[in-house]
């Protein structure tokens, strides 16, 4: 996927730094362990009255827009998650030989959206039917999971991934995996609201973009303004 634009990356790396980070600063508050490049392993104990989920479903520039989007979110990080390395990095990830797939952390407000319904966003804003590839991006960085953080969620995903399938909302067998999580690593800070500031980006254009009005046509449930 972003192979091809590695270059604009690195240009606009410096810039995205300054123009994301007091945005991406509530966040910061929450990560521990510097690692290198800036990825950071994140603390997986969300704020007072608030909670945390993760997905992965694809591409993260897409997943991000599309999670910030849903009334309840508070904010959503872009990282890494299910793999056994540690501090994976963006060139380690995209070789997709580290076990890592390209996920988000989503923090949210329970009394505003049930984790159930971050269950209906995931399973309305991707194809949980194609194997390690969402769209033109393939690899195992691109499968589809949701990590689940105790037993009351591995259920409610269990449930989830069944209904979807009886929904007819797939014609093929899902192939969501469902896994623990057990440690999520923030990703380099040039990924984190790289579509919010990337819009001009080719795969933004054509991908990420059509991904999320398609979501914003399909998905019932309350988005905000």
């Amino acid at each position: 996927m972003k192979i091809a634009f590695k270059m604009l990356n690195l240009i606009f790396a410096a810039l995205l730094f300054a123009s994301c980070g007091q945005a991406s600063s509530s966040n910061l508050k929450f990560a521990d362990l510097p690692g290198k490049d800036g990825v950071r392993k994140i603390n997986l104990v969300a704020p007072k009255g608030k909670a945390i989920a993760a997905f992965a479903e694809g591409c993260f520039w897409c997943s991000e827009e599309i999670f910030e989007d849903v009334a309840g979110v508070d904010s959503v990080i872009s990282g890494y998650s299910g793999g056994n390395i540690p501090n994976p990095t963006y060139e380690k990830v995209r070789t997709g030989t580290t076990g890592y797939a390209e996920s988000v952390l989503v923090y949210y407000n329970p009394a505003k959206v049930s984790y159930a319904e971050l269950l209906k966003v995931f399973y309305a804003s991707h194809d949980a039917t194609t194997l390690n590839k969402q769209g033109p991006d393939e690899g195992t960085q691109y499968r589809s999971v949701v990590f689940y953080a105790n037993p009351t969620e591995k259920a409610m995903a269990e449930a989830a991934k069944t209904n979807a399938l009886k929904s007819g909302m797939f014609q093929r067998a899902i192939v969501t995996q469902i896994s623990p999580l057990t440690a999520f690593y923030r990703a380099e800070e040039y990924h984190q609201n790289y579509a919010k500031h990337n819009g001009d980006n080719p795969y933004i254009q054509n991908v990420s973009e059509q991904r999320f009005q398609q979501f914003k046509k399909t998905y019932k449930g309350k988005l905000k303004q």
